[in-house]
């Protein structure tokens, strides 16, 4: 069953993507979710015609999250946590630490869009995270854990 995505859907596809999937997964989930329209020969057509005039949008869009991108890449974030003698992190680093910490530094940067390189952050050190801006650009931001 071929559908058009409404929304980003993860693993399957971005939002306006024609993709292939399985009967009941469009049907018993996609489709009554709201994540998809079945792609027929018109909804394909007035698909297209969508696109079509959202280009230039979407170019504009990805110019400014590039420009983003571009500030982003030379920070160096610090985030503080709690930690005992032995340098052992209370918990663990998480994206929503780190959307704190790009707030503080005057970008508001969506948790959801930011994956950190590691599962698991428990110790101090330097590490790294990716954060996706737009579908065609993604940047990498180093940041430090420091004991508080």
């Amino acid at each position: 069953m071929e559908i058009i995505l409404l929304q980003d859907v993860p693993k399957l596809g971005q939002k306006d993507d024609l993709v292939k999937v399985k009967n009941g997964f469009g049907r018993n989930y996609l489709i009554p979710q709201g994540l998809a329209i079945a792609a027929t020969t018109s909804s394909k057509k007035v698909h297209a015609e969508n696109l079509r005039q959202r280009a230039h949008k979407e170019e504009k869009i990805k110019v400014e999250a590039q420009a983003l991108a571009d500030k982003l890449g030379t920070l160096k974030l610090v985030v503080g946590a709690k930690t005992s003698s032995s340098g052992k992190i209370f918990g663990s680093v998480n994206t929503i630490q780190i959307a704190e910490a790009l707030k503080e530094k005057g970008f508001e940067i969506d948790r959801r869009s930011i994956t950190l390189q590691e599962d698991q952050i428990k110790e101090i050190g330097n590490y790294k995270a990716t954060i996706k801006l737009h579908r065609e650009v993604k940047v990498e931001v180093d940041f430090e854990i420091k004991g508080e």
